[in-house]
Formats: C-alpha cells, structure tokens, sequence
C-alpha cells in the first residue's frame, strides 16, 4: 500500500483520465519517468508521486516506470475479487501487475455511469482487501460554508469506508478533496476554503484510529503556486488535464522542494 507513517509530507498524482491514447500514454510516461530518476524532490522524500493512467496501459506504464520512485495506481476497480464479471478488474489482478492504489468515487462515475455510495463502499472495501491503497474522491457538488461543505464531505468519507470497518479491513486512504463545481473550472476553489476543508478532512481522518496515516490532498483545477499559496496546509495535489505536459509535473516538483526545503 502507498500510505505509510514515514510518508513524506506531500502527495503528488495524476489521473490521465481517458485523454491519451496507448501509445501516447506511454511516451508520457517515459517522460514522467525521466523527470523522477533525477529530482531532487523525489530522490530526498520529499514527495510521493503516482501516476494513473488507462487499464490497457498499466502494465507497459509500470515497466516503464520501475526503477523510479514513481507509484502506479488505476482509476477503477471491481466491487468483487474474481467471477463472472464481464468487463470488470479486480483488484487481486490490479495487485497483481504492481498497482499500489486505486482511485474510487469520482464525481464522473458517480454522475455518468451511477454509482452511488454503496457501490463506493463496495469497492473501497475490494481495495483493501487486496492490498491497494483507496483514493477516495469526495467533495460537494454545490458551493455552500465551509461547515457545511465539511459536513458533506466526511460524511461521504464515512459512508465509503463503513464497508471495510465492518468487515475489519480499513486502513490508511488518500482522500481527494475535489469540490464537484470546482471540476474542469478555470480555476480552483478559493485558497482558503481549500486549506480549511483540507485541515477538516485530516481531523477527521486522524479520529478514526482505523484510518491512522491517511492523507488529504487537492484535487479540482489544481495547478501551480496552490502549494505555495496554502503555506503548508495542502499536504498534495491530484493532477489532470495541467499534467498532460510532463514538464508541468517537474513544476509541481519544483514548488514541491522548495516548500520541504523552508519547513525542514
């Protein structure tokens, strides 16, 4: 699993969606890979890095990335280990091929193909049983307080570990907070609302003792400076169309080092 107590202090991912075609991905992600062999972010652990491309391409992007401190996720998984699922991938099989997390309960699956909280719960709980680290995404759909927000917010959280509490397998997740009117905006939400709701999540995190060692970080338009703008309260970024340039991640990194370097 990706979570650890000796994580370093920021989390950096990006998800390529289905942007890419195969061929394209992997070129990417050789770039992606180049840029980790030699900065100095990942090199000192300053940063953790994943990145999550398309089921097809996972096995070629992981080779491509072995050797790097780079961490493969997938976007998806199955509710179910192995059967008669036409389409499906477990997460046994997602394992199986080097995945350390998988991303769950994104806002586009939610409204696209359906799924609701307990299809959630369903698949955070298939996550740890086989070992992946959740990314769970979770955020308001409308703009609304802080404290209403926040309420939301963990309440979509604890619906969709309550599978796994129950069947006593929870551990450590990523939770992507990503404000569903903040999706695809030009910009992100209001640097402060971020750093309050981040600062909410990991309280909240930090007092389910079963989710000890879990991280927050920012997804939603998030982009450079954010890191910097949030004076230490944004412990990450979840990165999309911005990193489709791999030296925009060398940016992040950048931003990413420089804040390691004034906390240490």
């Amino acid at each position: 699993m990706l979570t650890s107590a000796s994580a370093p202090a920021l989390t950096i991912g990006v998800s390529l969606k289905m942007y890419f075609g195969h061929a394209q991905t992997v070129t990417w992600a050789r770039a992606v890979a180049d840029i980790a062999r030699s900065h100095p972010a990942l090199a000192r652990g300053a940063v953790d890095l994943f990145v999550m491309p398309t089921f097809p391409s996972l096995v070629p992007v992981g080779a491509v990335l072995e050797g790097t401190r780079v961490h493969l996720g997938a976007q998806d998984l199955s509710w179910a280990d192995e059967g008669a699922f036409t389409g499906e991938v477990s997460g046994r099989e997602l394992r199986e091929i080097g995945c350390d997390l998988v991303e769950v309960g994104h806002a586009e699956r939610r409204s696209l193909l359906g799924e609701d909280d307990r299809m959630v719960a369903d698949k955070v709980a298939a996550a740890f049983r086989s070992d992946l680290t959740p990314l769970i995404c979770a955020g308001e759909a409308i703009r609304s307080s802080r404290s209403e927000a926040l309420a939301d917010v963990t309440g979509q959280l604890d619906r969709a570990v309550s599978k796994a509490m129950s069947e006593g397998t929870a551990g450590p997740v990523i939770v992507a907070y990503e404000p569903v009117w903040a999706i695809g905006a030009p910009a992100p939400a209001p640097d402060e609302h971020i750093v309050e709701l981040l600062a909410g999540i990991s309280a909240h995190l930090a007092s389910r003792p079963e989710l000890a060692g879990s991280r927050a970080i920012y997804g939603g338009s998030a982009g450079p400076g954010l890191l910097t703008r949030g004076a230490g309260g944004i412990g990450g970024l979840f990165l999309g169309r911005f990193a489709h340039d791999p030296a925009a991640i060398s940016t992040i990194l950048d931003e990413a080092l420089l804040l390691s370097e004034v906390s240490a």
